[in-house]
């Protein structure tokens, strides 16, 4: 709930007793975003609100929904990070991480930038879009007004409003929503017959490396029309001072015909870009352990821990599945019961490991850490697995990933976990259980 208090002769704006408002930083159709302060922390952020009667009037209220489920999909170090999603009857509030900089379009409005920090800039912003990519998120946005610097210069996506996700694909794998920055849009969006937003994307972030080399935009006309025919034909020139690595990088990415445009798999290759390159903190994943080392100081325990049947009921059974309004309803399946002791699932989850390539380390109190011996796009996939006692010869086995990329984690729970113990699983959280056929008893009574 929203509250006003005066504050050193000041109105001051409390949001749900967590969050203090202060100046407005942006103003826009529907919505003010303010900076704000986390009471109990103290730290900066940044407030959007929304006015939920005008986005329900204008019909946007999908659009919304989209963007917030774009940017809990897209945690990445170069995309601004939405922290949490709150709303009242007549408003939703957006808290996201405060990013001190400003927008880069300030930097470039003022000239050109030397080539290294214009390369810097494109490796983030190829990072962050290669990272939204994998999750099937087109920006469809991307220009210098949309990219900010924190305060250690380093780059943030912002502005998901125009995202796209797989499910807004046509039946010929296209999308066809016109949307974007003239200057910035790619010429198959112009055209209106259906467009690969991934690689629209990619052209964008041509533009964006040619103008933070040049200071300027390549397609520059006040006639409209006459842009869109040089953006058609990729008329443009690079200026004199462009190397020739980087003129021929542009070259590459400002191409027509987007099915003979650079890859990102390809940009990442180009000496010119690899130069200095570095991938982000979050995709340095610290080791496991080796498996000789005692990691919680017991490797055996003589029972596993005690699951209760109010734990096991809430967990397993839909209805009690309170997940966030806006969050993905695929999930991965992350737990079962089975009718093993939890000694004999804790080999077979050994064994399965050792089948799938895992690293196996051996925890305390019936918990296991499988560590993936491949690279994935953060890092190795880590997943504990822990076994729990609900009665003789009926277990409870949770997943949780440790570390790596969460849609990774969900794969390996539904190709290869699912498979690899069919013959141990009762039944798998969210899965139809026949309550006629299907008891437990706990305590001597049934379940």
């Amino acid at each position: 709930m929203e509250e006003s208090q005066s504050y050193q002769g000041a109105e001051r704006h409390v949001v749900f007793g967590k969050y203090e408002t202060g100046k407005l930083l942006g103003k826009g159709t529907f919505a003010k975003v303010y900076y704000g302060k986390e009471m109990a922390s103290g730290d900066s952020v940044a407030i959007k609100v929304i006015n939920k009667d005008q986005v329900k009037k204008e019909g946007m209220m999908d659009q919304i929904q989209r963007e917030i489920s774009v940017m809990r999909m897209v945690r990445h170090p170069n995309v601004v990070e939405l922290k949490e999603v709150m709303a009242t009857k007549t408003k939703i509030f957006f808290v996201m991480e405060y990013v001190r900089g400003g927008e880069l379009f300030a930097k470039v409005a003022s000239g050109k930038l030397k080539e290294d920090q214009a390369r810097r800039y494109f490796q983030q912003l190829i990072s962050a879009v290669d990272f939204c990519h994998s999750r099937g998120v087109s920006h469809r946005d991307l220009k210098p007004e949309n990219l900010l610097l924190d305060e250690n210069e380093d780059l943030k996506i912002s502005d998901f409003g125009l995202s796209a996700l797989p499910e807004q694909l046509r039946h010929d794998g296209l999308l066809h929503t016109q949307c974007g920055t003239p200057a910035y849009v790619a010429p198959e969006v112009l055209r209106k017959k259906g467009y690969d937003g991934s690689k629209a994307d990619i052209w964008s972030c041509g533009v964006i490396l040619f103008v933070l080399l040049a200071g300027f935009l390549p397609f520059r006309e006040e006639n409209l029309m006459k842009m869109y025919r040089k953006i058609f034909k990729a008329e443009f020139e690079c200026p004199k001072w462009f190397t020739a690595e980087s003129k021929r990088l542009i070259c590459k990415l400002l191409v027509p015909d987007p099915d003979r445009r650079i890859t990102i798999q390809a940009i990442m290759r180009v000496p010119w870009f690899c130069k200095g390159f570095s991938r982000p903190p979050s995709f340095s994943i610290p080791e496991l352990p080796p498996a000789s080392e005692d990691v919680a100081g017991d490797k055996t325990a003589s029972s596993p821990k005690f699951f209760n049947a109010f734990e096991l009921i809430s967990s397993m059974s839909s209805g009690f599945d309170l997940s966030s309004l806006f969050e993905s309803k695929k999930k991965a399946a992350s737990m079962f019961t089975s009718r093993c002791t939890a000694s004999a699932v804790m080999a077979k989850l050994e064994s399965m490991a050792k089948g799938l390539r895992f690293r196996v380390v051996r925890m305390k109190d019936f918990q296991v850490r499988l560590q993936g011996r491949s690279e994935g796009r953060k890092g190795r996939l880590s997943v504990t697995a822990e076994v729990f006692e609900v009665a003789p010869e009926i277990s409870v086995v949770k997943f949780s990933k440790s570390a790596g990329d969460t849609l990774e984690y969900a794969k390996f729970c539904d190709e290869d976990v699912r498979p690899a113990l069919k013959d141990i699983v009762w039944t798998w959280q969210g899965d139809h259980v026949d309550c006629n056929k299907s008891k437990v008893v706990l305590g001597g009574e049934e379940c």
